[in-house]
This record gives structure tokens, C-alpha cells and sequence, in this order.
């Protein structure tokens, strides 16, 4: 993964959202599966009418069933191919694009902008219904039901223990050469007033499975299966804990990725590199 485009090339940013629910994650896999990365990379090749396929870089590779509403990826392309294609390219892609993915804007990136490595933060939010009768009919794309009455303040409280930079060894899927080691910048529990309560994270980046693993955590909290105390102890413990589920994709969006300033994009792009070897 290059930090610069190549000679000759121009470093596009795509702002982008997408509903999960029918695809296996963004990244491209082995076996034809229908993902995020794919569809996008397949609509850019057809409406250039390149005979090459130009690989993206995502902020944030989200798994299968996971949303996106601001979602942020970048692409090299040629000079030429973008100097001929950038004005339509945007409403082109709106024509070829299936309905359940959309790019909002193109734009020529600044130097030193990288999609995953330039990124302050990602900001994702779990949505939860309690109400015994179910999940509303119109949301049940994008909201878990749970069975159990959920005390939203003590979640609150349990979600602020996490807060801070430590090692997820206890909430994430390990991965090989990978660090566990995250930094929290805010971590709440509200309820909507539509009753839908919003676990709502932000941090640096995330490890695999780490949002929906602390959201599973927080649930056994406010249904009372567990004390307040208890994901927190489990994050100082450093090894996964039997009783912490991960729950459902279908309830999980990431909402925002923030970037510095052009001037210090390069500077944190570096950063980022040398802090961890793989980013979510």
C-alpha cells in the first residue's frame, strides 16, 4: 500500500455509505461473494471503460451485516483517465451502482491523504430496541432486539470504564503480529426519543470484532446479568471472558471518519504505520 500515488497518477477521495445487510464485509474475498469493495471497484472499471480494475483503500473494513453512513475510501488513478471522467464520474457512478450502495462525493485528495493511515478517528453506533413487543418492521435492518429491559444509565457508566487507551486483548479477535492496544476517546449510552437505545464509540481505530464485543458486554450489563463493574474487569483480565458475546452485525454503523488538517495528514499517515500493523 503505497503512501503516495505513483507517477502519473492522481489520489482520489470517495465519501460513500452503504446498507451491510447483503454483503460479505467490504473487502474483496476469495470465492466471489458479493462485498462492498467489489461492487464499487467493478462500477468504477465499467463507467472509465477501463480495462483495469484501480484497488480501494477503506478507512474503516467493516464485516458482513455491518453499515456504513460515513464511510471513506481513496483510489489512484491515472491523470488522464480522472482529467476525463471527474466531472460525470459522480452521477455515473449513481447510474451503475446497485441501490444499496452510494457514492456521495469525489475529490481530488491533498498530499499526504491515505484513507486508513491519515484518520484521527472512526465513530461507530450500535442500535438497540428493548420494547417487548420487538424491533419496528422499517428498522429491522439496522437494530437489534433484546429481550430484556435495559437500565441505560448503568451501561452509560460501565461504557466510560473503557474509555482510555488500553489493551483489547478481552474484546477483540486476535490476529497474528497485530497489537491489541486502543485508545477510547468516548464511549456513551443514551436512549433516543423514539426508545431506541444508541451505544455510540469513538476511537483512533478498532481492533476485529472489538465494538460488537464490548456492546455485548455492556447488554449483559443493563439487563442486569452482570454488575457495572464487570467490563471493566474483563478489559484488566487481557483474555477473553466465555460470557461476552459478539453480538449481532445488523445493529452496528460507522457514522463518521475524521481527518486532521491537509498540513499534518502526512504526519499522522506516519504515525499511524508505525503505531500498529493492522487498522479497523
Amino acid at each position: 500500500m503505497s503512501e503516495v500515488p505513483a507517477p502519473g497518477f492522481v489520489r482520489v477521495r470517495l465519501d460513500l455509505s452503504y446498507d451491510g445487510s447483503e454483503f460479505h464485509g467490504w473487502a474483496k474475498q476469495a470465492g466471489g461473494q458479493r462485498t462492498v469493495q467489489g461492487e464499487i471497484e467493478d462500477a468504477l472499471r465499467t463507467v472509465t471503460r477501463s480495462g483495469e480494475t484501480y484497488e480501494l483503500t477503506v478507512a474503516g473494513r467493516t464485516d458482513a451485516g455491518v453499515h456504513a453512513r460515513g464511510q471513506v475510501a481513496h483510489v489512484d488513478l491515472p491523470e488522464q483517465l480522472w482529467a476525463e471522467h471527474q466531472e460525470k464520474l459522480l452521477k455515473r457512478l449513481a447510474g451503475r451502482l446497485p441501490r444499496d450502495v452510494r457514492v456521495w462525493a469525489l475529490s481530488e485528495a491533498p498530499e499526504g491523504f491515505n484513507a486508513r493511515f491519515a484518520a484521527l478517528w472512526r465513530r461507530y453506533v450500535y442500535r438497540v430496541s428493548d420494547r417487548p413487543g420487538g424491533v419496528d418492521p422499517l428498522l429491522r435492518n439496522h437494530v437489534l432486539w433484546h429481550d430484556w429491559e435495559l437500565d441505560v444509565d448503568v451501561m452509560d457508566a460501565a461504557a466510560k470504564s473503557l474509555v482510555g487507551e488500553h489493551d483489547f486483548a478481552a474484546y477483540a479477535k486476535k490476529r497474528e503480529g497485530a497489537s491489541t492496544v486502543r485508545e477510547i476517546l468516548d464511549f456513551g449510552v443514551r436512549r433516543t426519543e423514539a426508545g431506541v437505545v444508541e451505544i455510540e464509540v469513538r476511537a483512533d481505530a478498532f481492533c476485529h470484532n472489538q465494538v460488537r464485543s464490548m456492546v455485548g458486554a455492556l447488554l449483559f450489563v443493563g439487563d442486569g446479568h452482570r454488575g457495572v463493574e464487570w467490563p471493566r474487569r474483563v478489559l484488566d483480565a487481557r483474555v477473553r471472558d466465555s460470557a461476552v458475546h459478539v453480538v449481532r452485525p445488523h445493529g452496528l454503523t460507522l457514522e463518521e471518519v475524521a481527518y486532521p488538517a491537509p498540513e499534518l495528514l502526512a504526519e499522522r499517515q506516519t504515525q499511524a504505520r508505525r503505531v500498529r500493523g493492522q487498522v479497523h
